[in-house]
């Protein structure tokens, strides 16, 4: 067991030296936006040293990557929490919904997720983060509502990602300050136009 401790305390400080990186980061890009960060800064704000920075990361993207990466999991984790698979299907997509648009209010999130990242990282590297974190949480929402048929049954990767587009959209909005209830209603909205269409009542049978 004594010869465990050192090793245990050799990754704590490893992990710990990484989660200061990432934060340092994550403030100065969010203050300054990436391209106005610079290396220098990020390790004297993390209080390590240029070597101990490049232990971790290739390089200043390699960082904003593990920033973003970081974001994007704690945005599925709120909407994870608030949509628990006891609701029911349209219950959470609901409460998934107002929690990302709650999420995405955290100061700097729209500029690191909605702006820097797709710039910063490319429109494809986003789509494999959103795929992994707040999208798949959206996709697994309606693919549920659509098994309970309290929606349309529609292709599930296009519905997810235009859904997802306008929901992002809405986070824009909402941080240039515009109205969040006018915005959530739309979505509401968008969301509600997906249940399945009542069925047609039958034509009268025409009588000779």
């Amino acid at each position: 067991m004594q010869q465990d401790s050192p090793r245990r305390s050799n990754r704590d400080r490893t992990e710990a030296t990484r989660a200061d990186l990432i934060a340092a980061a994550r403030k100065l890009f969010t203050e300054k936006s990436y391209a106005e960060t610079g290396t220098p800064e990020i390790v004297a704000a993390a209080g390590v040293t240029r070597g101990a920075l490049y232990h971790h990361f290739a390089d200043k993207q390699a960082l904003f990557a593990a920033v973003v990466e970081q974001e994007a999991t704690a945005v599925a984790d709120e909407i994870e929490r608030a949509s628990p698979p006891s609701l029911f299907a349209r219950d959470a997509l609901t409460a998934g919904s107002d929690a990302y648009l709650t999420a995405m209010r955290a100061p700097g999130r729209t500029r690191l997720l909605l702006l820097d990242g797709p710039a910063v990282l490319g429109r494809a590297a986003m789509d494999a983060i959103d795929s992994r974190h707040g999208n798949r949480s959206l996709r697994e929402g309606l693919v549920a509502a659509m098994r309970a048929q309290t929606m349309t049954r529609l292709p599930a990767e296009a519905l997810t990602a235009l859904l997802g587009s306008a929901f992002d959209r809405a986070a824009l909005a909402i941080e240039a300050g515009a109205s969040a209830e006018d915005y959530r209603a739309v979505l509401m909205a968008l969301i509600d136009g997906l249940s399945p269409a009542h069925p047609q009542a039958p034509r009268p049978v025409r009588t000779r």
